[in-house]
């Protein structure tokens, strides 16, 4: 049974030159880069964002309109709301002394049409 023989110091430095050149020319066997690809490579990508950016664009307003929307939802109710309460204060209360004498009489006239 044959012992495993551990490489020696320049065995190593050997093989790390030799994996070094084989890394650089497969680095300078590769084609040139096409600067018309880059360009239309480049546009295209350009393009993409413009689109997505305009896409944000009309998302955020249509938040911003749905945000408004519903805000003047809020203050028309809030405000109708409003408005019932001061409607029924002033059916509770009658503001002159003819109007009072006149609901007491509407009363009386409802009680004894009851009887």
């Amino acid at each position: 049974m044959a012992s495993f023989k551990e490489p020696s110091f320049q065995d190593r430095v050997a093989s790390a030159s030799k994996a070094k050149q084989k890394a650089l020319d497969q680095f300078r066997t590769r084609p040139p880069v096409d600067p018309a690809l880059l360009a239309t490579q480049r546009q295209a990508r350009e393009m993409r964002e413009m689109s997505l950016e305009r896409e944000r664009a009309a998302k955020a307003k249509e938040k911003a309109a749905a945000k408004a929307e519903k805000a003047s939802i809020k203050a028309a109710e809030l405000a109708a709301a409003e408005a019932a309460v001061a409607l029924k204060a002033a059916r509770l209360k009658p503001s002159t002394p003819e109007e009072m004498k006149a609901a007491r009489d509407a009363r009386y006239a409802a009680r004894k049409a009851r009887k």
